[in-house]
């Protein structure tokens, strides 16, 4: 993959040819648009060389980089959350998804982005193997690489649009025919899960290791790791734990060894630091008085040592990540910010009364601030940040923050302290539940000890502690699993805050649960108005996921539509 340029086309999950879906999209084929006329492309004169599978590829890429993907991976993932309000000049679609008051006709309700990328790599996977036999520089192991490449980049789509609308039409041929028809129905949410499982295992052997010591495509290509990743949140989601945790220990002793490897050739310039035996990117790098330095290096540079998966925007290239600059902030400083952030995530750390956030915590200073009476995200909108750590006083300190003088910040899909909490989360689960009046087993109290090493680590780095004196003590969780639980999901809460993952948390505590009870509890003290109305709403677990696109459902009529979503009830203003 040699190139990063933003593509559009218009695949949708009915038949399109591959000329529509090509010709749109790959502006490096110039030999392919010059073959024959556009009415008359033959598909066996493209696909002849490797480079003609690179150039489609690329597409795959392209389109996860697209402003329709990245901005539904955050809708999706975290809006409808705790973590996140209106801010200033909010659209009216992300109005209407913060009063939980969704229609079909809501444009967030439309997956075409994400049906576009399966399409690119259906005709990846389908068309690769010929030109394998065409030409002899693209080889056996590229064609298993590149194939694995776009088998991982399909399932990460399909797992978002699962976790977005439960049920969804599973397709694994390109569309290539105007003559075929794509009226599917949806396959239920755990037959999908079991195929992205089968599907990412059988071919993450195959996968690249490393594209070259340092290179950032190591961090903005699908590798093992990233397949990796994705298989441990797959099965974290299957209830297949022991799984889980086998996939997290894969990636968790890959980035002991590169931690290792470079402290042994720079011990004196190393940013990495060891949080029990877990390597982190130390928030104050080489002992300094200034923190602000893992989020510098994470979310401000970018291909950090913790990255495992990435999309990667260049500076000077045509595509940016607008999702960043709309919903958070831009390198304008009087661009709209569109997503705001509930104040009892600020308010009062440095009194001691915010039950998010110690105010040792590093992480609400680099990623919240405080405007006109409003809090607003900063993660991912300033390239760098640095604060005094001494300050001892009930007054935050004042942080430097360098803006972003573009908007090409990455987003970030995989990165290793989401592993570790997958893990915790892996651990706890495995525990089981502790019953009244009696004490954990042996076994039991082995997965707690796990779970609280993966928290207490990632912890530590976000409030800049290296001693063993912990604010977080083991005795005062190890009680439940409801506790253990809410410590893991906490934690998971400040880590990963803004990239999109919150919702889908709690989406996944619900579906374990069978119940919304615990989700409704966190989430509802964010709608300051309607309470009880959001909370009647929420009470459904289809009501957990999003209705299908009134466009949809009048071009596929093999879609039902979500229960929740089919009367008066759940289509009225509150």
């Amino acid at each position: 993959m040699k190139t990063r340029n933003k593509h559009n086309s218009s695949v949708v999950i009915v038949a399109l040819s591959l000329q529509l879906l090509l010709l749109p999209l790959l502006t490096s084929c110039n030999d392919f648009l010059s073959i024959e006329p556009q009415n008359d492309i033959v598909l066996e004169n493209y696909w002849t060389q490797e480079a003609d599978v690179y150039s489609v590829l690329n597409a795959c890429y392209a389109q996860l980089e697209s402003p329709d993907c990245i901005s539904r991976m955050l809708v999706w993932g975290e809006v409808r959350s705790d973590n996140m309000t209106t801010g200033s000049g909010t659209p009216y679609a992300l109005q209407q998804v913060f009063k939980e008051n969704i229609l079909e006709t809501n444009n967030y309700t439309n997956w075409q982005s994400f049906y576009q990328c399966i399409n690119r790599c259906n005709t990846v996977i389908h068309y690769a193997p010929s030109v394998n036999e065409k030409d002899p520089n693209f080889t056996d192991s590229e064609l298993r690489a590149t194939v694995a490449e776009a088998t991982v980049i399909r399932a990460l789509c399909y797992f978002y649009l699962i976790r977005a609308f439960r049920e969804v039409p599973y397709v694994t041929k390109p569309s290539i025919d105007d003559s075929e028809s794509f009226e599917v129905a949806a396959s239920p949410f755990e037959e999908v899960l079991d195929k992205l499982i089968n599907d990412v295992e059988g071919v993450m052997n195959d996968a690249v290791r490393s594209y070259g010591e340092k290179s950032t495509e190591n961090t903005t290509r699908i590798t093992r790791w990233a397949a990796y990743a994705l298989l441990a949140d797959l099965h974290l989601w299957r209830g297949n734990y022991q799984k889980c945790i086998d996939y997290c220990d894969l990636i968790i002793n890959q980035k002991i060894k590169e931690y290792e490897k470079d402290f042994e050739e720079n011990p004196t310039t190393i940013t990495t630091e060891l949080y029990g035996r877990f390597p982190l990117i130390s928030e104050s790098a080489g002992n300094s008085n200034y923190a602000g330095n893992a989020y510098t290096e994470i979310f401000g540079t970018g291909n950090s040592f913790e990255s495992i998966f990435e999309l990667n925007f260049v500076r000077n290239q045509s595509v940016a990540n607008s999702t960043v600059a709309n919903f958070y902030g831009s390198s304008t400083a009087s661009q709209t910010r569109q997503i705001g952030v509930p104040s009892y995530l600020y308010d009062e750390v440095f009194t001691g009364q915010n039950k998010y956030f110690k105010k040792s915590d590093c992480r609400y200073l680099e990623n919240l601030t405080e405007s006109s009476n409003k809090v607003y995200i900063t993660k991912y909108v300033n390239q760098s940040v640095s604060f005094r750590t001494s300050t001892t006083t009930g007054a935050a300190p004042t942080v430097n923050a360098e803006r972003r003088s573009d908007n090409f910040a990455n987003w970030i899909i995989y990165r290793l302290t989401d592993v570790m909490l997958m893990r915790a989360e892996a651990e706890v689960e495995l525990a089981g539940d502790v019953k009244t009046g009696e004490t954990l087993t042996d076994e039991q109290t082995r997965h707690y000890r796990n779970a609280f090493s993966s928290v207490i680590a990632v912890w530590k780095r976000g409030n800049n502690k290296r001693t063993s004196s912990d604010t977080l003590v083991y005795a005062d969780y190890a009680t439940s699993r409801i506790a253990m639980e809410d410590l893991v999901l906490d934690e998971r809460q400040r880590e990963l805050m803004f990239e999109g993952k919150r919702w889908f948390d709690l989406v996944r505590l619900s579906r374990r649960e069978g119940d919304n009870s615990r989700m409704i509890n966190k989430v509802l003290p964010k709608f300051q108005e309607n309470a009880s109305a959001i909370r009647i709403k929420l009470a459904t677990q289809d009501i957990l996921y999003w209705p299908y696109n009134r466009t949809e459902l009048k071009q596929n009529p093999a879609l039902k539509q979500n229960p929740a979503y089919e009367t008066d009830d759940t289509q009225q203003n509150f």
